[in-house]
Order: C-alpha cells, then structure tokens, then sequence
C-alpha cells in the first residue's frame, strides 16, 4: 500500500499541530499555516515543495512584521505612559 505525498503531508500536519502547547498565542503568518497552502497550490502546478517552501518563507516573513509592530506599538505606548506608576490605575 502506497501513501501519496499529499497524504503524508496531511499526516505530519495533524502531527505536528497536535504535538504543539495547548496554549499558544494566536499570532497571523507562520510556516505550517502559509507552507501549507503553498504546498497546495504548487501541488496544483505541480510543485508542491517549492509551493511549501516559498509559502513558509511568506509566513515567516508575515510573522516578523507582525512582530515588528507589536514591538513598536509597545514602544510607543511606553513613552506615552513613563513615569506612569504601574498601580496607578487601580483603584
């Protein structure tokens, strides 16, 4: 019995995903989620891995940029907030 690289793709997919923390913060981008539409789509054309492989490179490089503004958002608001006492807002 022969397994189909497709299916073997979907096998290491579930795999990994179920092997993840349970907790993870939801953040867009990554190499699973955009390697694997690539891959689909390259299947499609018939090519698959270069498919997944240019899918991830766009979900990494998706990720930094959200990573990018988050950082940059948290500056921001730390240089409106300074000197701001952290119990300040508490009643």
């Amino acid at each position: 019995m022969t397994h189909s690289p497709l299916r073997r793709l979907a096998a290491v997919t579930l795999l990994a995903g179920s092997l993840s923390p349970a907790i993870a913060q939801a953040e867009p981008g990554g190499c699973l989620k955009y390697g694997a539409v690539g891959a689909v789509g390259g299947h499609l054309a018939h090519h698959g891995v270069a498919g997944a492989a240019g899918g991830c490179a766009v979900g990494m490089w998706k990720r930094h940029q959200y990573r990018k503004s988050v950082r940059q958002k948290a500056q921001a608001y730390d240089q409106e907030h300074q000197g701001v006492p952290v119990d300040a807002t508490r009643p």
